[in-house]
């Protein structure tokens, strides 16, 4: 097991320095001005307090998401509905944010709950569908996104967009519903204190309680898992209504920590970057915020480079791209890991025949 981790993490580094490494040509081969370029890149999310804070929130929706899809590809379904839940989860804070009056702490703690409770919903409908018809849940999900879009679109436009705001926006969030600000001098919010408290919750089900057993087994070998006498159904279920949950809480998470009103015309996007976070963070929770954050510093790194330099920010679909070919090619390190069983096992029957 702890073989397995080390290459893990081996081949999980190898890959961030690769593409690293490729950014880095590119930025010499591109740019008059490579050495600023670089600083901006390198240095520009740690040298003040505001890019520092950019960087913690936008790694706290990439954690929620994150979370979900490692709770999901853990049972090997790969459901994608983590961008469609997310979106809901924004939806329904911003319904229960303007409909429904509330105590300064209830407010935000209820949204944040009909929220999850939507995610779920809208997360498991693939699951429903592949238990009952077989249904492919990639494709589902990925359809169900757009259902979800169009739900919050008409929920927007009709229901609650502001005539007077003077674009496509809803009527303000009440302060009662915002989520408060924890660090001064950004936009740091108790989203991070949640999110903090949910990667143990998931590191908890998934190592720690029995039905996080069941799904991992169920991901390792569903067929193994159906012989132990595992209800397998259930669990492909239980793994999709749990990630949900959490997409959606992420969901209502941002919109109540760093929007005045709801203005999200498109998917957001925080469902697809979740899986590069779960792929970073080889699907543990534990793993998942440093996933996070280094996604997110990559984000703010290519902002800061592109606005002070000539350099554009699409240098880090160049790294995602890249780490993501290496981590999900199985052949990559290989070798490396055939040394480590290798060693492993004589070290074995060195010691059986002592």
């Amino acid at each position: 097991m702890r073989k397995n981790l080390k290459f893990e993490v081996v081949r999980t580094s190898m890959a961030i320095l690769i593409a690293l490494a490729v950014a880095l040509i590119i930025i010499f081969l591109t740019s008059n001005e490579p050495g600023v370029a670089l600083k901006e890149f390198v240095v520009g999310p740690i040298d003040s307090l505001r890019h520092f804070g950019n960087v913690i929130e936008l790694a706290i929706p990439l954690m929620f998401t994150g979370l979900a899809v490692s709770i999901m590809f853990k049972a090997q379904q790969f459901n994608l509905g983590a961008e469609g839940g997310f979106f809901i989860g924004g939806v329904a804070a911003m319904v229960v944010a303007i409909k429904v009056s509330l105590p300064v702490v209830a407010h935000p703690l209820v949204a944040i709950l009909f929220g999850g409770i939507l995610g779920a919903i809208v997360v498991s409908i693939p699951a429903f569908m592949k238990v009952r018809w077989n249904a492919t849940e990639l494709v589902s999900s990925l359809m169900l996104n757009y259902v979800a879009l169009f739900i919050g679109a008409y929920l927007l436009n009709y229901h609650f967009r502001d005539p007077n705001s003077g674009a496509i926006a809803s009527y303000k969030i009440p302060k009662t519903a915002k989520l408060m600000v924890i660090l001064d001098g950004t936009r740091i919010h108790a989203g991070l204190i949640i999110v903090a408290v949910m990667v143990v919750l998931c590191y908890y089900f998934l190592y720690r309680t029995k039905w996080g057993y069941e799904i991992r087994i169920t991901g390792e070998n569903k067929r193994f898992a159906e012989y132990s006498g595992i209800n397998t159904a259930k669990v492909i279920i239980l793994s999709q209504v749990f990630g949900g949950f959490i997409a959606g809480m992420g969901g209502s998470i941002e919109v109540l920590g760093l929007y005045r009103r709801f203005t999200w015309q498109t998917l957001p996007g925080y469902g697809w970057d979740g899986i590069i976070v779960a792929i970073l963070a080889r699907n543990n929770p534990l793993y998942v915020p440093i996933g996070a954050i280094f996604l997110a510093y990559l984000r703010i790194g290519a902002d800061l480079m592109s606005r002070g330099s000539d350099v554009q920010s699409e240098v880090v679909a160049i790294i995602q791209g890249v780490i993501i070919v290496f981590i999900v090619a199985e052949s990559f390190l290989s070798k490396y890991k055939h040394k480590l069983v290798y060693k492993e096992a004589k070290k074995l029957s060195v010691k059986g025949v002592k």
